[in-house]
């Protein structure tokens, strides 16, 4: 993976990402509470919990897609609502949704997506080359299916310049081919200095990797 982007720097074992406190609280009930981890450099967290235990939620509040209220998170030993611009500048955020417009292509989607974000040099055919997806490309979103639907949302991590992913069930809806490849780039990233957190099932036995797992939902308190 040599298009990725190197993060390492003379700082790469200091904490980066911070998670201090994070709580979430939902009709009276916390759905949960007291959330706390670290990451450098080269690091990944995969969360865990079943089917409504928050794990969708704590990613968002991560990303500031949801507003955060109890806990705080530090991004380079800054409180990320203080920075929250240069926060989600180095930020990449992939959802249950592939977050694409369906009337456009999914050349035409990269390329918009890549018009707002900083990328790296790595090309969209490269890209779409990596995911798969290149005799695809050109067809509008709408006729492709949910599998092809997360290979062209996937191709936005081949071109990104950003250090933190976070991804949300990123190997849902992938045959198992592209889910050795697109566990390859995730360990480019982590070995070039990135941060991943992420939500699956999979046993991804990455080296550096740290775990959190959500309660079960009936015991939320």
């Amino acid at each position: 993976m040599s298009d990725t982007v190197n993060f390492l720097n003379n700082s790469s074992f200091s904490k980066i990402l911070i998670l201090e406190d994070l709580s979430f609280q939902r009709n009276e009930n916390f759905l949960f509470s007291n959330i706390n981890v670290s990451l450098s450099s080269g690091e990944i967290l995969q969360i865990l919990g079943h089917n409504g235990s928050g794990k969708t939620t704590l990613l968002k509040l991560i990303v500031s897609a949801l507003n955060l209220e109890l806990g705080k998170i530090l991004w380079q030993g800054k409180n990320v609502k203080n920075i929250r611009e240069s926060y989600l500048e180095n930020l990449l955020f992939l959802g249950h949704k592939p977050g694409l417009k369906g009337l456009l292509s999914a050349e035409e989607n990269l390329t918009w997506w890549r018009s707002l974000n900083k990328t790296n040099s790595i090309t969209n055919s490269a890209a779409f080359k990596h995911v798969g997806l290149n005799s695809n490309k050109d067809e509008p979103c709408c006729y492709l299916s949910a599998g092809q639907l997360r290979r062209a949302a996937l191709a936005r991590l081949y071109v990104s310049n950003a250090k933190l992913w976070v991804l949300d069930e990123p190997f849902a809806s992938i045959d198992k081919q592209f889910s050795i490849e697109l566990k390859a780039l995730l360990i480019s990233h982590l070995d070039n200095g990135g941060i991943v957190l992420l939500s699956t099932h999979q046993n991804l036995e990455i080296k550096n990797m740290k775990y959190i797992s959500l309660p079960y939902p009936d015991k939320v308190c």
